[in-house]
């Protein structure tokens, strides 16, 4: 192994020699000759006669070629010259580093390799922390709105049927879809064999899409209670709400399971690269079916929950500026009642009193799931965007990284339904801490009694 070394050393040397005469323009003789006779010098005999040998041949083909075939012997023997160590390592020459006069540095290249290490493990712990985190929330959140619903009678009204429904189909993406994500997006790899892969993608499909069909039927009713208020006890009754709970729940599965599982969403090419690949799961869908699934499961509910919300704000400034006026009247009646001396009707006051509070609550209402269902929006449109463009144009690319972070803010989107609830609604706010307050006196007995 010295010897070997010393050979690259010295033919580093003079390949270096080389370079800086090319550079300065200047003719000289063939220089490693000479160096590499003063290397083998040191060696022992029987190295010696092999080294001297394989010199005279060097120099002989040295004395035949130019000088521009001394540089293109430098560049075709030196640029990879591979010194296998005793620890099975090697080290590599490069031309850059001959010509700069830079020898291998195994130190620095260590260095280098264990900074690479240090970085990529750190993000790897940030990834874990906020896919955990997302994870976490999205499945302890929803539980804890469906609890509260079901423990506290206020919260059983029409409305919040849907809003537990949709509780119970972002908890099962946190645990269908997400777990599943999370493990590709730590290890790199798919891990559960080409059926799981069909079946992920299709809970992934399924639930998404029972999501935003869940919005979209809570902006139909939150409209019918605003716009026509009288009408609504009639409209939206349980067997109404029953039937649409059950077309929500089943018609994602003709775009997920149905055409997933049999193969009908990508190509016939990807189809069989997939199947014969098992440590391989990629979601490539042809135009076909990217078109007709995006539009069933965002694009048309999204631009019905567009047109309903804007109704609802319109009915909504409209009931403003009539209860303005209501509280305007109030006032100039009783101003007018005090001074004429006549008993006020009090019954029929708070009739209209009652009313006003209903119109309030009602808004408030509709201003929070508006807040939901922008929330959705704004969490869904960027991976949407990126889902037809990137099927429809077949020379673009998009890094690993860049279509990760677009699921994981679609994602997210179920963590922060239960955050909206407990910060714009009174009535969940307060479900939820007696909610939490008895889950943490039943934990603290549970430790006290040592029966956890």
């Amino acid at each position: 192994m010295t010897l070997i070394r010393r050979l690259t050393a010295t033919a580093s040397t003079a390949a270096r020699t080389l370079l800086e005469d090319a550079g300065a323009g200047t003719k000289s003789q063939p220089v490693y000759m000479p160096l590499l006779l003063e290397a083998t010098a040191t060696l022992p005999s029987a190295a010696r006669s092999t080294s001297a040998a394989a010199a005279a041949a060097a120099a002989a083909a040295a004395a035949a070629a130019s000088h521009a075939s001394y540089l293109n012997f430098v560049a075709d023997g030196l640029i990879d010259v591979d010194d296998v160590d005793g620890n099975g390592g090697s080290s590599s020459v490069s031309l850059e580093n001959i010509a700069g006069g830079q020898a291998p540095d195994n130190g620095s290249s260590a260095a280098t390799a264990a900074e690479t290490g240090s970085a990529h493990l750190t993000f790897v712990i940030v990834k874990c922390f906020i896919i955990g985190f997302i994870i976490l929330a999205a499945i302890l959140g929803n539980m804890l709105v469906i609890v509260s619903v079901m423990r506290h009678r206020k919260l059983r009204i029409i409305t919040n049927y849907f809003v537990v429904s949709l509780a119970v189909a972002d908890m099962l993406v946190a645990l269908c879809a997400m777990t599943f994500n999370a493990s590709v997006e730590i290890s790199g790899r798919w891990m559960f064999g080409s059926v799981m892969c069909d079946i992920w993608n299709s809970f992934d499909v399924y639930f998404s899409t029972a999501s935003i069909m869940h919005l979209c039927c809570i902006s139909v009713d939150r409209y019918y209670a605003i716009v026509q208020p009288l009408d609504y006890p009639l409209i939206m009754t349980h067997r109404r709400v029953f039937i649409m709970l059950l077309m929500v729940w089943l018609s994602p599965a003709l775009l997920s399971f149905l055409p997933i599982c049999s193969g009908w969403y990508t190509t016939n090419e990807n189809w069989k690269y997939l199947k014969s690949n098992p440590h391989i799961c990629e979601f490539k869908v042809n135009k076909a079916y990217a078109i007709v699934s995006s539009s069933m499961s965002f694009w048309i509910p999204g631009i019905v929950m567009l047109s309903m919300y804007y109704r609802i704000y319109q009915e909504a400034d409209r009931q403003e500026r009539l209860v303005y006026r209501s509280k305007v009247a109030a006032l100039l009646l009783e101003k007018h009642l005090q001074i004429s001396q006549i008993p006020k009707p009090r019954p029929s006051i708070q009739v209209e009193q009652s009313t006003i509070t209903t119109m309030r609550r009602e808004r408030k209402a509709a201003r929070t799931l508006g807040i939901i269902m922008s929330a959705f929006l704004l969490c869904w449109l960027p991976f949407f965007l990126w889902y037809i463009t990137f099927t429809l144009c077949d020379s673009c690319k998009t890094p690993r990284i860049v279509v990760g972070i677009l699921f994981w803010i679609g994602y997210f989107n179920s963590a922060l339904n239960p955050i909206i609830y407990a910060y714009f609604n009174r009535d969940f706010r307060a479900a939820f801490k007696k909610t939490l307050k008895l889950a943490f006196a039943l934990l603290k007995r549970c430790l006290t009694l040592n029966k956890c």
